[in-house]
């Protein structure tokens, strides 16, 4: 079951903005916009949550509006936290660049020796096979 965007209300089916809880929102994005930490933003704001709960409001895109929630954040002051976020996220060494892929040498050809000994224990010969395989590079 999905829980209700905060800022908004659900009537018949059909998502409001509750006003006192919409200026919250606003708060938060501007207060964290003007410098404040997440947290500290929210509180601020009077919404009492967590650092994570906090960024995960600030880039929700819900907020600039959808078939389904009316508008909260216009789209400027979305993008100006967005930037926010990764300029702190930048400063703080939290951005991590994708390595380059190297490609997986492994073996791709294989051959066995032939089998000199049979067990009883199926999984002392399984043991006994795996040693047999030699393997070839490309």
């Amino acid at each position: 079951m999905r829980t209700t965007l905060f800022g908004y209300t659900i009537k018949n089916g059909k998502a409001y903005i509750d006003k006192e809880k919409a200026a919250r929102v606003q708060k938060l994005f501007d207060g964290y916009i003007s410098g404040m930490a997440l947290r500290t933003a929210a509180l601020e704001a009077g919404i009492d949550t967590f650092h994570g709960s906090a960024g995960r409001m600030l880039k929700n895109q819900k907020y600039m509006g959808t078939e389904y929630y009316p508008v909260i954040i216009d789209e400027e002051t979305f993008q100006k936290a967005q930037l926010e976020r990764e300029h702190r996220a930048v400063k703080l060494g939290r951005v991590h660049k994708a390595t380059e892929n190297l490609p997986i040498l492994a073996p791709t050809k294989f051959s066995f020796r032939s089998q000199e000994i049979m067990f009883d224990d199926p999984f002392k010969q399984a043991e006994y096979a795996y040693s047999m395989i030699e393997s070839e590079w490309f």
